[in-house]
C-alpha cells in the first residue's frame, strides 16, 4: 500500500486530510513541523510527501530542500498561498507539484497516482540519442549533455525535455504538456512555465534568447531542431 507523509501544522487540516487519504486507500501518517517531517521520512521513507509552506520553525521551502537532499521522493506542496512567486519558489526548492488549499481530495489522489506512475515509468523511445545542436538527450540512459558535458536535471525536467524532443519543432501547449508529462487533465499551467524556466537555466547560454527551448507566444513551447 502506498504511504504518504503529510507535514501540516494545522491540527484540523492534518486530521481531516489524513483520514481522507486513508479513505482513498493510502497509508497516511502526519507530523506538525518540518523538523519532524524530515526525521519521519528518514525513519519510514514514505512514497510521497505532502508539505505545507507555512510551518512553525523551519518553513516549507527549507523542509523541501532538505528532503530533496536526502532522496528523490515525489514532493507535493499543499498550501493556501497561490501567488506565482510562492509557486515558483516551492518548485525551485525541489517540489514536483503544487496544490492550492482548500484541497479537493479526489484531485489530490489523482495527482498522487500520476506522480507514482511517472516515478516508475522508464522512458525508452526508438531513437537512443536525440540531438539538437550541442544539446544531446539520451532517454534510455536518462542523460542530458550540453557540449559533451552532463547536465543535472530532475526526473520531471527530464520527462519534459524528452516529450519536447520526441516532437522536434512541434509546438506543444502548456495543457498538452500537463497531460503528457504530469498526466493531469487539468492543472496550474504555471507548473509548466517554472520547469521550462529551470531547464533553460541549465541548457541555454542566454535564457533571455533561448536557442533550444523556445516559446511560441500564445501557443506554447517547442524544442528547436
Amino acid at each position: 500500500m502506498t504511504a504518504v507523509l503529510l507535514i501540516e501544522d494545522d491540527d484540523r487540516i492534518r486530521l481531516s486530510l489524513t483520514m481522507a487519504l486513508e479513505d482513498e486507500g493510502y497509508t497516511a501518517y502526519a507530523v506538525a513541523t518540518g523538523e519532524e517531517g524530515i526525521a519521519e521520512q528518514r525513519r519510514r521513507r514514505a512514497d510521497t510527501v505532502l508539505v505545507d509552506l507555512m510551518l512553525p520553525g523551519m518553513d516549507g521551502y527549507e523542509c523541501i530542500r532538505q528532503l530533496r537532499r536526502d532522496d528523490d521522493v515525489p514532493i507535493v506542496v499543499v498550501s493556501a498561498r497561490d501567488d506565482t512567486h510562492d509557486i515558483v519558489a516551492a518548485l525551485e526548492a525541489g517540489a514536483d507539484d503544487y496544490v492550492v488549499k482548500p484541497v479537493r481530495v479526489k484531485e489530490l489522489a489523482a495527482r498522487l497516482r500520476a506522480l507514482r506512475r511517472r516515478a516508475r515509468t522508464v522512458l525508452a523511445p526508438v531513437t537512443s540519442v536525440l540531438t539538437f545542436g550541442a544539446l544531446e538527450i539520451r532517454p534510455e540512459a536518462g542523460e542530458v549533455r550540453l557540449d559533451g558535458v552532463a547536465v543535472a536535471v530532475t526526473r520531471t525536467e527530464f520527462r519534459l525535455l524528452c516529450e519536447l524532443a520526441e516532437h522536434p519543432g512541434l509546438v506543444l501547449s502548456r495543457q498538452q504538456l500537463l497531460q503528457r508529462v504530469w498526466e493531469y487533465e487539468f492543472g496550474d499551467e504555471r507548473v509548466v512555465d517554472v520547469h521550462v524556466g529551470r531547464l533553460r537555466q541549465k541548457i541555454e547560454a542566454d535564457t533571455a534568447r533561448p536557442r533550444h527551448l523556445v516559446t511560441v507566444r500564445g501557443l506554447g513551447y517547442k524544442l528547436q531542431p
